[in-house]
């Protein structure tokens, strides 16, 4: 099948090269699972899930316990290269599971020669990290990671995903990252984040701050001020902030002998205002935000290719809280339009069809009254907090 969609973009004159395709036909010879020292790690194994469109075609590697860390990995039938040319990296997730508290991760890693597989963790170096991060609809967003000299730098800002991208069908991901120090990741084909890696990452940038560059003394930083013709009105501190009820009356069997003298109960004064501040206005002297001088950076080299690596091993390294993700059609690659075209044939029929297959599961596996409501429809509590937490 790959074959064909090769042989046929090559009769249009497009011509890429394939570092690794696993869309997990066969078994899982060619995928080592690893154990990491000292951690509780679950097995893997190929499934097609509870429902699906086609079994065979559906078939990927999917996580199998709960609160366990998973790692697997494979060696590339070539190593691939960044250097030069493009690199896309593309596989799809089906978080089956998938639930209001979910949380699993879903990213894989591009990794150097020499990795050895059978105990790959977490602390295994690796080139570029890509893929999901959900849990519950608080951390719901698209990982690209790269190790620049070692250190592994996130994004500055998260390629988030909408409410209705997280649900339990399958999902296609895909990262292309260009020569030229541009990227864009796609989420089911449509374009999520796209940009330059030096812009969108800390990468080396041309410029630096002057660290002799001192913001003046005299600089004002307050675009607003008080009004100076403004003055507070006489009597203003006299107002009480409240008031005895001009409405309360002495209770009938109110005795001040043994009681006391009886005082009526307070009430916000509706003539208090507050504390008094002057009104206020531009002020004449605001001279913007201050920012230090630039100059340029030593380590920045215009001539030097961004996320450039030379990858052996592709791998999956995830701590898992709920199992049941699978992973399928695996493919890193040079060429975008070969990408494009085994997302249409792999994943567009599964994805025009999981939900009309998944309903049909529900009616005959659960009882009428525990079938879930859609994955698509929030509870009528649920939010989008801000805070997220990242596992790298």
């Amino acid at each position: 099948m790959m074959t064909i969609t090769r042989s046929l973009l090559m009769l249009t004159g497009v011509v890429g090269e394939v570092f690794f395709e696993e869309s997990f036909d066969g078994d899982m010879s060619k995928w080592v699972e690893g154990k990491p020292p000292g951690k509780e790690t679950g097995k893997w194994e190929l499934t097609p899930g509870k429902w699906f469109v086609d079994e065979k075609v559906n078939k990927g590697l999917s996580t199998t316990e709960d609160m366990r860390f998973h790692s697997i990995s494979a060696k590339m039938d070539k190593m691939s290269t960044s250097k030069g040319k493009p690199i896309v990296i593309q596989f799809s997730a089906k978080y089956e599971n998938h639930q209001y508290a979910f949380c699993g991760g879903g990213y894989i890693k591009l990794l150097p020669d020499g990795l050895k597989q059978e105990t790959f963790g977490g602390d295994d170096e690796y080139h570029i990290m890509f893929g999901p991060d959900l849990c519950g609809y608080d951390v719901s967003h698209i990982h690209l990671i790269f190790n620049h000299k070692g250190t592994n730098l996130l994004k500055t800002d998260k390629i988030s995903l909408e409410y209705s991208d997280k649900n339990e069908y399958t999902h296609m991901y895909t990262a292309v990252i260009q020569p030229d120090g541009t990227y864009e990741v796609f989420f089911d084909m449509e374009s999520k984040s796209k940009g330059s890696l030096v812009e969108g990452w800390d990468f080396p940038k041309p410029t630096i701050d002057d660290p002799e560059s001192k913001k003046p003394s005299d600089w004002v930083d307050e675009s607003m001020m008080a009004d100076p013709e403004e003055k507070k009105p006489e009597g203003y501190d006299d107002i009480p902030s409240q008031i005895p009820d001009p409405d309360a009356t002495k209770p009938d069997d109110w005795d001040d002998e043994d009681d006391g003298e009886w005082e009526p109960p307070l009430i916000d004064n509706p003539e208090f205002k507050g504390e008094w501040s002057p009104k206020q206005i531009d002020n004449p002297d605001y001279k913007g935000e201050w920012k230090p001088q630039q100059i340029a950076n030593k380590d920045y080299d215009p001539e030097l290719q961004l996320a450039a690596y030379d990858s052996m091993y592709v791998g999956y390294e995830l701590w898992i809280v709920n199992n049941g993700t699978i992973f399928d059609n695996i493919l890193v690659t040079d060429d975008f339009e070969y990408a494009k075209a085994q997302a249409e044939k792999l994943w567009r029929p599964t994805k025009d069809g999981e939900k009309d297959v998944k309903e049909k599961w529900d009616k005959e596996n659960k009882p009428a009254d525990d079938t879930p409501p859609d994955d698509d429809e929030a509870p009528d509590d649920a939010e989008e907090p801000e805070e997220e937490k990242d596992e790298l």
